[in-house]
């Protein structure tokens, strides 16, 4: 009977057109690829390469490797995947991408618990994506969907974007305009207040307002600052304000460190979403990518 490993040494010099190349790419030596090669070449009665300085396919090495390459593939792939099988009973590694401030309210707690070796990458929705359609990263949490069919995106959170802001603010007026519904003044209170933004396009901030206003707020922020936590602990310890998410805000919230100042009369929300190429990620791993990412 023909030994499967002839074809997949044939295959790997065939593909790198040298013995040495296939020799590193199977981790064997370089005596063992010439054996395989030789044995094969016995076992069919023909020559499949010319040896010159690169190994050179003769017509029936083509005909041979037209034939096996598909079958050799698919036994690799089958490899790899029984491979990942027997890391997900042990530790597999995950390589997880998210907005850093997400990860940590997420992730870092409970992180000990998780049967998996975690490798973090930090950014913001669509250089998350790219990293993942490049695959230099297994999942990402996204608020943002793709048209890549390959990827598969399974909303896993929901968040509110609300404005909050020092406790020490003093919001009768601004409250008094919400309860006669005068909503023109409740803007101009609330434009007037020392604003604190993530970053220059304000995409928070602009949601909220479309959502709220139907329009684009005229802000100019006293401070741009691209962390949530530091944006919140600014709004903690001055007189400040921001549009933020009810999950970053909330263990403040209770602290009484910051008090919401509106919710708004039109709720705005966000879904985030677990996104992973389903063909290249078991349940198993799938599930503890969730459980990491999730807030209960």
């Amino acid at each position: 009977m023909i030994n499967l490993e002839w074809y997949r040494t044939f295959k790997a010099v065939y593909e790198t057109g040298s013995l040495t190349a296939a020799s590193k790419q199977l981790f064997i030596s370089q005596p063992n690829v010439s054996q395989h090669i030789s044995s094969l070449e016995a076992y069919i009665g023909k020559s499949l390469f010319e040896r010159k300085s690169k190994a050179i396919p003769t017509d029936y090495a083509q005909i041979i490797y037209a034939q096996i390459v598909d079958p050799i593939n698919k036994l690799e792939e089958a490899e790899m995947v029984f491979k990942k099988m027997c890391l997900v009973k042990s530790r597999p590694t995950l390589n997880i991408g998210a907005p850093k401030e997400y990860f940590h309210l997420l992730a870092t707690e409970n992180m000990k618990e998780f049967p998996a070796i975690i490798i973090s990458t930090f950014g913001e929705s669509k250089e998350l994506l790219t990293k993942l359609t490049n695959r230099d990263i297994d999942f990402a949490l996204t608020t943002e969907l793709s048209t890549n069919l390959k990827l598969k995106f399974e909303p896993i959170l929901k968040e509110e974007l609300w404005i909050v802001g020092s406790k020490e603010i003093d919001t009768n007026n601004f409250d008094t305009f919400l309860n006669n519904k005068d909503f023109a003044e409740a803007e101009r209170w609330i434009l007037n207040q020392n604003w604190l933004a993530y970053n220059s396009e304000m995409n928070d901030i602009r949601r909220f307002w479309i959502g709220n206003f139907k329009k684009r707020p005229v802000i100019v922020p006293q401070a741009i600052i691209p962390d949530v936590q530091t944006i919140l602990n600014g709004v903690a310890n001055g007189n400040a304000v921001t549009v933020v998410s009810d999950l970053m805000a909330k263990q403040l919230i209770s602290e009484q460190k910051i008090k919401v100042i509106w919710k708004g009369q039109n709720l705005v929300k966000n879904e985030l979403y677990l996104a992973y190429d389903d063909k290249r990620s078991l349940c198993a791993v799938v599930d503890i990518a969730k459980k990491i990412l999730s807030s209960e």
